[in-house]
């Protein structure tokens, strides 16, 4: 089973390379984040007419917005209010299998690291915390993906010591992270199979005039396994050709393939 994870910038205006990348690599799930359209306007039929027959939809107009499409059965669709104002960041599904998989869509926190001065950074942190509490009391197989906005390790960031200061890569974010990492015993798979201090980037900015030659990039978007799951992985890639095709999103497809 290959599950996938994109930070999509918009489902609706790239609807083209999504099609480009399912009809490229065919994953048995696919989970976007930040899909910005309201549940009725998603483009369903795009992914019906691909195989895609069991979509869960969690939207918001313009911004936001998290959706789970998928080749295989999916029940018990969730939506947990993380940000505690109703913003779409969430949806989980279980599969046939019992596997519980979470698709998660982390805020940005703003530019400034400072939550009495920028209270987006404050929410961002809230989020992360009842993220913990909810996986401290967490049982059961399951694959938590997304777009966690936190490159947590040095080598996940283009420079670590110019990004200390920057929101995604500070230390109070990179510590509450390890929290939510702890409170499951989370396994890391993109690390688990590129090891630090490898570089492994899915994230370039949209200022740079040549991303590719800058190469300033940061590991925003992750796929956490619960130990058992780990057990069952085989491999993970990230896309990185996918930032250079026509209109991409600023992020990259990942990919985990499972022999459950």
């Amino acid at each position: 089973m290959k599950i996938v994870s994109w930070n999509i910038n918009s489902v609706r205006f790239r609807i083209a390379i999504v099609e480009q990348f399912l009809r490229a690599e065919r994953p048995d799930i696919l989970c976007l984040q930040e899909t910005k359209v309201i549940d009725g306007d998603f483009p369903v039929a795009a992914f019906r007419a691909m195989g895609y027959k069991h979509i869960i939809l969690h939207g918001q107009r313009m911004h936001h917005g998290v959706a789970i499409i998928s080749r295989v059965p999916l029940a018990e669709d969730d939506r947990l209010d993380w940000q505690a104002n109703r913003e779409a960041r969430h949806v989980g599904v279980r599969l046939e299998n019992g596997l519980r998989l979470e698709n998660v869509y982390v805020p940005a926190g703003g530019d400034v690291p400072d939550r009495d001065v920028n209270p987006k950074f404050g929410q961002k942190l809230d989020f992360l915390e009842r993220m913990t509490n909810w996986s401290d009391g967490l049982s059961g197989p399951t694959l938590l993906v997304g777009d966690f906005n936190v490159a947590p390790l040095k080598s996940d960031v283009w420079s670590h010591k110019q990004l200390l200061g920057v929101v995604s890569h500070t230390p109070v974010e990179v510590a509450a992270l390890a929290r939510l990492q702890a409170a499951n015993d989370w396994v890391d798979l993109g690390r688990h199979f590129v090891p630090a201090p490898e570089r492994l980037y899915t994230w370039w900015s949209y200022r740079a005039k040549d991303w590719a030659a800058s190469d300033r990039g940061r590991r925003l978007d992750h796929m956490w396994a619960s130990p058992d799951v780990a057990k069952a992985a085989v491999s993970h890639r990230v896309f990185e050709d996918c930032r250079g095709w026509l209109t991409p999103s600023d992020h990259v497809p990942i990919m985990t393939e499972f022999d459950f």
